[in-house]
């Protein structure tokens, strides 16, 4: 029976892996007129011109005080339609897992405490027929993150066009993350809340945290080892500042207590998670810490919290100054990522500032920013063209989407399921 079940899974995962044709590099200039352009800077253009040549943005500029040759170019017409830089998705499972319920399609985590060596790169799979149905709100670009254990291992930035893992890698190990240990341990579900009780192992599982990370930076510090240690070896970049180190936190005092650590070691840390980060906001705006925002359409952590606090997260922290992003955990959930943003504006964010949370915000997470993350002259021709408001789920319909100049086929299974049982249907009505 059990070898049965799993030739099912394998079909199964077989039928859900066809593969996506990728988009042919940009072969002409292309300009986009008349558009409203939210830069992802926080700045917007009514009225904008947008060109853009071989992957990068030539031009950006208002249509009526900018002089274009138009005779060069490619010309789209975007009269009321709206022009973003296209989304990135943080803390993401993109790639790693097709079917939550389904344990053969699932590639996102290993055995084992401490995993540095890990690294989703090479588990990302580019025939995900996932992938398109994320792509077709917008979003263009992924932190592919593994999970488990206390240091899951190596996330990357991925294009989400490709032929394989290496075509799509934007950014190859980006950072290692760190899941810290809470203070706190919750009984019950979430359905139903049981009591908040100390953790006893709290101070254990900080001395093995700081006894791993001390022993791989005496490692790295010397110049010649005549045994390697990969799980240190894997860990290089973190204390020269050439990688990040995510920390999964969420509660006020330990998310202070990770990043005095993780300064004290010579790290630069991304606080990922934050539901507390508003009651410390002015801590890490001193401490220049940037923050991955968990979902904004979630529930309160404690019962004495306001009901929309998450909500309103956002918000706070950009009164506050901290450059913050939004996330989503997950894989298929990415398509929703706009929706987060689009909640967040309902209670006070500045529109524009959400769109910097989508694009530019993350890009600085990463450290990907001077390359892409906003419409500017010499970045990266990743942006998408919208009628209707994108943050809206009733208005936004994605119309074109480029990922380095390249136009992507913004179709995919729902959308050819919906067109499939629509046309039967109409069929069925009409012979009736």
């Amino acid at each position: 029976m059990k070898y049965i079940s799993y030739i099912i899974c394998l079909l199964f995962a077989g039928q859900l892996a066809a593969q996506q044709v990728p988009a042919e590099p940009q072969s002409s200039p292309i300009l986009i007129k008349n558009a409203t352009a939210h830069l992802g800077n926080g700045e917007k253009i009514e009225n904008s011109v947008i060109a853009f040549e071989d992957g990068k943005i030539t031009i950006v500029g208002d249509a009526r005080s900018t002089r274009v040759d138009e005779s060069k170019y490619t010309v789209v017409m975007a009269s009321g339609k709206h022009v973003y830089p296209g989304f990135i998705a943080m803390n993401s499972q993109i790639g790693l897992v097709e079917v939550d319920a389904v344990r053969a399609t699932r590639d996102d985590r290993e055995v084992g405490f401490f995993n540095p060596t890990i690294r989703a790169l090479i588990a990302y799979n580019t025939d995900s027929k996932v992938t398109p149905t994320i792509r077709s709100n917008g979003v263009m670009m992924a932190q592919v993150v593994p999970q488990g254990g206390r240091m899951p291992g190596q996330s990357s930035v991925m294009k989400l066009d490709g032929w394989n893992w290496e075509d799509a890698q934007y950014k190859a190990d980006d950072g290692q993350h760190l899941n810290w240990p809470s203070p706190f341990r919750f009984t019950g579900w979430w359905a139903e809340p049981g009591a908040i009780k100390k953790n006893d192992n709290y101070g254990t599982q900080m001395d093995a945290i700081d006894q791993f990370f001390k022993e791989a930076k005496a490692y790295l510090e010397k110049a010649d080892t005549e045994t390697k240690n990969l799980k240190f070896e894997a860990m290089r970049g973190l204390f020269d500042g050439s990688k990040k180190l995510y920390i999964h936190v969420s509660f006020a005092k330990p998310t202070m207590e990770a990043v005095l650590w993780a300064e004290e070691m010579g790290i630069t840390p991304v606080i990922v998670g934050g539901k507390d980060a508003w009651q410390i906001a002015d801590f890490l705006k001193d401490h220049d810490v940037n923050v991955v925002l968990s979902n904004t359409q979630a529930l309160p952590s404690r019962e004495d919290d306001d009901i929309d606090q998450a909500y309103k997260n956002a918000k706070m922290l950009s009164d506050a100054g901290v450059s913050f992003c939004f996330s989503m955990n997950g894989a298929w959930e990415q398509r929703n990522l706009v929706f987060q943003a689009g909640q967040a504006v309902s209670y006070g964010l500045d529109y524009e500032k959400a769109i910097e949370g989508l694009t530019l915000g993350a890009a600085k997470a990463l450290g990907i920013d001077e390359n892409t993350g906003s419409l500017e002259e010499g970045k990266d021709a990743t942006l998408i063209i919208v009628d209707g408001d994108v943050l809206d789920m009733r208005t936004c319909v994605l119309e074109k989407a480029y990922i380095e100049g390249g136009q992507i086929d913004l179709d995919n299974k729902q959308k050819a399921l919906s067109r499939k049982f629509t046309e039967k249907y109409d069929i069925d009505v009409e012979n009736d």
